[in-house]
């Protein structure tokens, strides 16, 4: 879907053929033909990077600069390598040799030669997950079920390494801080005994191995003697540290990249070493791609002066070369989720019969958790969308298995499973032996403890809390779980128990909470969620039929669409409720940036009064503060 959608987007920027420069715009020829040396081209979104970055090749071959083994580019993904090298070759057909990869593709190549790994030294994703699950199994913690904690754990391993932290030093937000550190060393020995390597070790050991030895990293400076990095940007201080050391002596990059799209800090990405170009190479040059052939002037406009307010940043002057014809940014306040969610299903409706094909419409999400809500309200209302780089595994979690027991229980089922399962969450003390048949009776277990009477009260409350459970519907069900109950306070001392962020469980309890507002029953709830699984999954193999996309921000960069929804553009959401410095907040605001900026004709912007019972703010970022006299930069109108 990417592919098909980056050549579409082509067809609205200028296209050189075989007239070369003339048909580029005047800022995109003073980047193709600038001089040698350090070179930062500041490209916007829709400006044409690609087309400047193969033209450049093109030019270094045609201007006899370079021949193409000369010539590296570096990209953050195979398949913008792929895409990159497939423009260049319908470009000149003719030209080989020129080498496209990865940081991480080129650096184990240098490894390769070194020291003659070969593709089953390096450890897969799924090994990784494992192997980490091992060890934090090994430290006493059970995450067999938690694929968004391991996630969370294989993330902070990755920052670690790139960024060259000692782990003493580390504080993790996974988990404590001494559990995070034996995962880790537990996690090293294995990789080592095992003699393998992560995607991380490609990066240190390539730049230890560099450093260490001369000769190696003289050979390499050798063949390179050109070297273009595309989505700067995203470059982690590792990855930054060997490409200083390849570069010399003629310090020949050109970068490209938008310190404005720089999303990735909490994967280990650096902005600051974009914005410290002019310190690092006071002989480069910094050039401004000022043409924005993506997006109507409206939403340049707008997304500029959201932009603006970051103080770290480079200053740009962006036009928009579309025309704003058919166009709209509408902002619009909704009373609660569910009345956001019928205004997007509404207009996406409307907008597929008056003959916008539907791939062309996106609902960008700032996180999971929102994406599985609309998912859902998807499934409900038919239509068709797929889903980028979402997952479900919040419902394989032991927390979402303990609700649907509780439910169950409380709908007058008895099953021995489920009770063992929640009878002592929170703790009660109920001994497993005593339920001794396969059907629970509260009778028999009152018998089994009639000389303790303080048990008996137990399972007296336990039995009257289930039956006034049973008649609620599964929101209200679960929110008396845990105020009544006390649920969240025996996730708060597992948490405490375990070394675990409690933070983190009582998140979980509260989507699940949320994710079963609709329902009537358990077992309406359950229908729902395999439904929702079996439908990611199936969409796994479908991504390239013409259906809506539901995407959160992150995995939304890089791509275009005619009609765009941002929903819950509220505080606590975008900027996130961990958003607390000003670099996060800075953070948070090009996310946004990012994705107002995915929209060619339409944007929507939605945030809403009210969720699930608690009073919510308007995001911060529709506001501009001495922008206009009352500091408004959108006006918001209700929802119809």
């Amino acid at each position: 879907m990417q592919e098909e959608q980056e050549k579409r987007s082509e067809q609205n920027k200028p296209d050189p053929g075989t007239g070369g420069a003339a048909q580029m715009s005047p800022s995109q020829y003073r980047a193709v033909t600038c001089g040698d040396g350090p070179v930062l081209v500041l490209a916007g979104p829709g400006s044409g990077k690609t087309l400047v970055i193969t033209h450049r090749v093109r030019y270094l071959l045609e201007s006899g600069k370079a021949a193409p083994q000369q010539i590296l580019v570096v990209t953050f993904s195979r398949a913008a390598a792929r895409e990159m090298r497939q423009r260049f070759e319908k470009l000149m057909p003719d030209a080989h040799g020129v080498l496209f990869g990865t940081f991480h593709g080129i650096f184990f190549q240098i490894l390769k030669r070194a020291y003659h790994y070969t593709g089953q030294s390096v450890l897969r994703e799924e090994e990784r997950f494992s192997c980490i699950e091992e060890a934090a199994s090994e430290c006493g913690l059970d995450l067999s079920a938690q694929r968004e904690v391991l996630g969370a754990l294989s993330t902070e391993i990755s920052l670690v390494k790139n960024e060259q932290i000692r782990l003493e030093d580390y504080y993790s937000t996974s988990c404590a801080d001494r559990v995070f550190r034996s995962i880790y060393r537990r996690y090293e020995e294995k990789l080592r005994s095992g003699h393998r390597i992560d995607f991380d070790d490609m990066l240190v050991q390539c730049y230890e191995l560099l450093r260490e030895r001369e000769d190696i990293l003289r050979q390499w400076q050798r063949c390179f003697r050109y070297i273009l990095v595309d989505e700067f940007q995203d470059i982690n201080r590792l990855q930054y540290a060997v490409l200083r050391m390849l570069l010399l002596p003629e310090n020949n990059l050109f970068a490209v990249g938008d310190d404005d799209q720089s999303i990735y800090r909490f994967r280990g990405a650096a902005p600051e070493i974009m914005l410290g170009f002019e310190r690092d190479f006071p002989d480069g040059t910094l050039l401004n791609l000022e043409e924005n052939y993506r997006c109507a002037p409206s939403i340049v406009h707008c997304a500029g002066r959201v932009i603006a307010a970051n103080r770290h940043r480079y200053a740009k002057t962006i036009r928009a070369v579309r025309s704003d014809e058919g166009c709209l940014v509408a902002v619009k306040r909704a009373a609660d989720p569910s009345k956001e969610a019928g205004y997007i299903i509404e207009r996406i409706r409307r907008s597929i019969g008056s003959g916008c094909r539907p791939d062309e419409i996106a609902v960008l999400v700032r996180n999971n958790r929102e994406g599985r809500y609309f998912a859902e309200k998807f499934l409900r209302y038919e239509i068709p969308f797929v889903m980028r780089e979402m997952s479900f595994g919040i419902y394989d979690h032991w927390i979402f298995q303990d609700l649907l027991a509780y439910l169950r229980l409380a709908a007058g089922e008895r099953s021995r499973k489920d009770f063992l399962r929640i009878m002592n969450h929170p703790l009660r003390y109920i001994s497993r032996s005593c339920v001794d048949s396969e059907t629970v009776s509260f009778d028999r277990l009152r018998y089994w403890y009639e000389e303790k009477p303080w048990m008996v009260q137990r399972l007296d409350e336990l039995e009257e809390d289930l039956q006034y459970m049973g008649g609620m519907r599964p929101f209200a069900a679960i929110n008396y779980l845990r105020r009544r109950m006390g649920y969240d306070d025996y996730l708060k001392e597992y948490a405490r128990e375990k070394g675990i962020n409690e933070e983190e469980l009582l998140q979980v309890i509260e989507e699940l909470q949320e994710s079963s507002a609709a329902c009537a029953n358990a077992l309406e709830w359950n229908s729902q969620v395999l439904t929702l699984k079996e439908a990611a999954s199936r969409q796994r193999t479908e991504e390239g039929r013409d259906a809506v996309v539901l995407s959160t921000l992150h995995s939304a960069k890089g791509l275009e669409f005619e009609e765009v929804f941002l929903p819950d553009v509220n505080e606590t959401i975008l900027p996130g409720r961990r958003a607390r410095l000003e670099a996060d907040i800075e953070e948070e605001r090009r996310l946004f940036y990012v994705g107002m900026t995915r929209a060619k004709k339409r944007l929507h912007i939605l945030f809403v009064k009210e969720r699930f019972g608690r009073s919510m703010k308007p995001s911060r970022f529709l506001t501009q503060t001495g922008q206009t006299g009352d500091g408004s930069l959108f006006e918001a109108s209700p929802v119809s």
